[in-house]
């Protein structure tokens, strides 16, 4: 769950007071475009994409006029934009014209839960407005924060000295930054990036001001419900196949999935929240989908998730992946033979294919559910691997990634000769 862009993150900022450059929405009347103008002489046109979705300055997709004519011209081209971000292509839906606000420096911050440091870090560079990872480690500051105390003044400070931030500006910073910890841990944040950050000069004083945001939720903290935020916003384009999948919410069970990468090489079936974060951090972009299929789903959904994922995606995979921690409620047996039900159905239809399954699950009636799959995938001549619950689902995960390089180095060769 994820938003960006001013046009929701503003109502974020207000909680806390934090500066943002004034804008209006698709909606504004010519009127209200000029009086902006008369404001702040020139402003920012952009595309507003619903989920988190970056990089739209760098595709073209970000305009600075200075007249009422330009900026209906670029709402007309920026209204329905369409920007490939990631591995997906999403289209705009409205613009949003904000303030240009003239600053001498840019100021990347965020926050965000570090899975390698297991707490809070906050990243901060003057040198802001481009990819963070672009810079050098001289001219950025990462810090882990202590949950229980927060984010302090000293620590703001320390971290714009040592990346050699102009005097100037650091006090307005160290006043400011310190604010957005509370919108951070209150409302169930798992990142909250503001770039840029500029710094205005308003009456004689400097005053830091966003001047975009990108925020992602945990949807399992209902403290984000507290903002008061539709929950429209958060949903990105639809691919056809998370539609035809997401069709199976109406049976027991969760159903969900998100296409991460239609070009990856692991088909991995996640059982459980645990699963889905591990096999999503592990796998990276190897990974075609990222789901979580747990809450004991009957055989005929189970069948059904099986049947369409494998038609999307089947004929590019190189592994098949089924991963889980241990069950307490799910039927391993139940949950295997609807997938490799569909997998046998799959190749009675469309013919043999080549690819490496790799299980590792536990749970009631696990042993049973492994001999089902076996005697399918013998039949079906597949190679295979099954782990129990007594081994780390990250050492399955790292498992499942060296055989899908060697599958594709030399596996699937060696596969098809024997097979001849």
């Amino acid at each position: 769950m994820q938003i960006s862009g001013l046009k929701y993150g503003a109502q974020l900022l207000e909680l806390v007071e934090f500066p943002y450059a004034p804008f209006l929405t698709a909606d504004a009347t010519k009127e209200e475009i000029q009086n902006l103008l008369n404001a702040h002489k020139k402003l920012v046109v952009k595309p507003f994409f619903s989920g988190g979705v970056g990089k739209k300055g760098k595709a073209g997709l970000v305009r600075i006029v200075d007249n009422v004519h330009d900026a209906l011209l670029a709402k007309r081209d920026l209204y329905f934009a369409t920007h490939h971000y990631g591995s997906k292509t999403v289209v705009a839906n409205g613009v949003t014209y904000e303030a240009f606000i003239p600053s001498e420096i840019e100021v990347y911050f965020s926050i965000t839960a570090s899975t390698l440091h297991r707490k809070p870090i906050f990243t901060i560079s003057p040198w802001g407005g481009v990819d963070i990872e672009a810079l050098p480690e001289s001219k950025k500051k990462v810090t882990w924060i202590d949950p229980f105390i927060g984010l302090k003044s000293f620590d703001v400070t320390n971290a714009l000295m040592d990346t050699g931030c102009p005097e100037a500006f650091i006090s307005p910073l160290v006043v400011n930054l310190p604010k957005l910890w509370g919108l951070f841990d209150g409302y169930g944040l798992t990142t909250l990036e503001l770039n840029p950050i500029r710094m205005a000069r308003i009456d004689n004083r400097i005053v830091p001001v966003a001047c975009d945001l990108k925020a992602a939720f945990d949807q399992d903290n209902p403290a984000w419900k507290r903002l008061g935020l539709p929950s429209t916003i958060f949903q990105s384009d639809i691919t056809p196949f998370e539609a035809e999948i997401n069709q199976l919410r109406t049976y027991q069970g969760q159903s969900d999935v998100l296409e991460l990468n239609p070009t990856g090489t692991i088909i991995p079936f996640m059982f459980g929240g645990g699963a889905n974060s591990a096999a999503t951090e592990t796998l990276g972009s190897s990974a075609i989908i990222a789901s979580d299929f747990g809450g004991n789903p009957p055989y005929e959904k189970m069948y059904d998730i099986a049947r369409i994922v494998f038609k999307n995606w089947l004929s590019r995979a190189n592994v098949l992946l089924i991963i889980g921690g241990k069950a307490n409620n799910t039927d391993i047996y139940v949950t295997f033979k609807g997938i490799f039900d569909a997998l046998r159905d799959y190749v009675a239809a469309h013919g043999p294919r080549p690819v490496y399954v790799v299980v590792g699950r536990g749970g009631p009636n696990l042993i049973k559910g492994m001999f089902y799959a076996k005697d399918i995938l013998d039949t079906l001549k597949l190679p295979y691997k099954m782990f129990g619950y007594d081994t780390s689902m990250i050492q399955v995960l790292e498992y499942a990634k060296q055989i899908d390089q060697w599958w594709a180095d030399k596996g699937k060769k060696e596969y098809e000769k024997k097979k001849v």
